[in-house]
């Protein structure tokens, strides 16, 4: 179970590479809760999908992402909290980290992200 979940992150920075928000994105619950590092809200997959393809085609454009995850806590068998370590490189050399903390969720023999709140560590 824990490499399905791992996979989920590799899926998504495979997505970021590609440029993709809805590749990016298709690891997201259609109803998936979102909030990323600024602290905005984005409800939905498809909302997660085309506010991240906006940002491939400006700011993020030409980066990649790596993950690694630190920890999956099992609530059930179908639920579990992960923590993620990510870095944005730049084609320029630049890197910036975040962490993810994320509710994920078995439905239907897929694991898929259901709440997922993205944050710049304090330094």
């Amino acid at each position: 179970m824990s490499a399905e979940i791992k996979a989920l992150w590799e899926r998504m920075a495979e997505g970021w590479a590609a440029g993709s928000g809805e590749r990016f994105a298709s690891v997201f619950a259609p109803d998936t809760e979102f909030v990323n590092v600024r602290g905005e809200e984005q409800h939905g997959r498809a909302t997660v999908a085309a506010g991240h393809q906006n940002l491939f085609q400006t700011r993020y454009r030409d980066t990649k992402l790596t993950a690694d995850v630190h920890s999956i806590r099992f609530i059930t068998d179908d639920a579990a909290v992960v923590h993620v370590a990510s870095t944005v490189h730049s084609s320029d050399g630049k890197a910036t980290g975040t962490h993810a903390q994320a509710v994920v969720e078995r439905r239907d023999g897929e694991w898929l992200i259901t709440a997922f709140h993205n944050m710049v560590p304090a330094s």
